[in-house]
């Protein structure tokens, strides 16, 4: 028989939870592009992460060397409980309910959706499948204008968003009608 525990054994006690802010960039550029980034954005949103501002959708010319039609690019940003890790295995799930399975596809190819996280308040994290930030955003103007759209005044490892922004090229990239909301 098990040994008899005081009733404040089994009373859940609140813990205390840091929240941060992330920034997500969402593109897609197969099917419902639109449709497909509004329902995405829903999705994160239900599964408790608050999102607490989303920029316009961009259509932007591929990236990579893979031939491919142009993409609809949008940063979100969420206020989040979630660590880093946490946030990247949720994000995986909601690409994989629409369909994305990372382990088959061309990298750089065509995509229903892709959601990268680009920064997490100001974590600095380098492991083999998670960087933030996002190794390469500084060097992609479809993540940079978006992100700049939200915080203009962002600076990711010293260097302003707008200043890294001003040395790309960003030609193609048109902003379109605004994100309808819904959640």
């Amino acid at each position: 028989m098990p040994p008899k525990l005081p009733h404040e054994f089994f009373v859940r006690r609140p813990r205390k939870v840091e929240k941060a802010v992330a920034y997500l960039c969402l593109g897609s550029n197969l099917g419902d592009r639109a449709g497909t980034m509004a329902k995405a954005v829903g999705l994160i949103a239900r599964t408790g992460l608050k999102i607490i501002a989303r920029s316009s959708l961009y259509e932007t010319p591929p990236w990579g060397p893979v031939p491919q039609g142009p993409y609809l690019n949008m940063v979100v940003a969420v206020e989040t409980e979630l660590s880093a890790r946490e946030l990247l295995h949720m994000l995986l799930g909601v690409e994989h309910a629409f369909g994305r399975d990372r382990s088959r596809e061309v990298r750089f190819g065509p995509r229903t959706i892709d959601i990268d996280i680009l920064l997490y308040g100001d974590e600095v994290v380098a492991e083999p499948d998670l960087e933030i930030p996002h190794p390469r955003m500084m060097e992609r103007a479809f993540a940079l204008i978006p992100l700049s759209e939200l915080a203009p005044d962002l600076t990711v490892g010293g260097v302003a968003v707008t200043a890294a922004l001003a040395g790309l090229d960003r030609s193609g990239i048109v902003k379109v009608e605004p994100q309808p909301a819904s959640d």
